[in-house]
């Protein structure tokens, strides 16, 4: 392994134990110092990653959803149908957020840096639900819908569902309720 190479895997293993360290305690409440006790690693090492711990928390949230999007579409790829693809894709999304604790949320939506990478990850995630509905009215598994009125109904609940409002009304959790919503937008646009 090349100097380069081991560099960027350290880089990638530390901010993946950034971000399960955010997700399962939120960050607000952390230090710098904290989170380098935690990671076993200096602040100086920490800075390597970002200048600041605002820097760092935008630079986690960035990473948290790099990642969770790769994993979402991996879990799509080998799915055939519209249907089964809108359906795989809302309950991945559900599942990727599932590992984030209620403090990692309430944080995550209180500083606007991180909030905005939410916010422009569900208008990114609509926009795919929105292709994956034109995918299947163009096979003829879906009626003719206005894709982009279902996907920003859909950004509307994802979002009611990141601030707890879902779970807050129903008692469902993040995975059960995404599960829901595909549920439901698949039945009402089923050809």
């Amino acid at each position: 392994m090349t100097p380069t190479e081991f560099a960027t895997q350290r880089r990638t293993e530390l901010f993946d134990a950034l971000v399960d360290l955010f997700l399962a305690e939120g960050f607000a409440h952390l230090t710098l110092g904290d989170i380098a006790a935690r990671l076993r690693c200096s602040k100086s090492t920490l800075y390597t990653l970002a200048g600041s711990k605002e820097q760092l928390v935008r630079a986690a949230t960035v990473h948290f959803f790099r990642r969770a999007t790769e994993e979402v579409e991996a879990r799509v790829r080998p799915i055939t149908g519209a249907r089964q693809r809108i359906v795989a894709y809302l309950s991945a999304v559900g599942a990727e957020l599932s590992t984030a604790s209620d403090r990692f949320m309430t944080d995550l939506d209180a500083f606007p840096p991180a909030r905005e990478i939410y916010e422009r990850n569900t208008r990114i995630a609509a926009d795919r639900v929105r292709e994956l509905i034109d995918e299947g009215v163009t096979a003829g598994e879906f009626r003719g819908v206005h894709a982009a009125f279902a996907a920003d109904l859909t950004a509307t609940m994802m979002v009611r569902i990141q601030q707890g409002g879902v779970r807050d009304r129903t008692g469902l959790d993040h995975a059960d309720a995404y599960r829901e919503l595909a549920t439901l937008l698949t039945a009402g646009i089923s050809a």
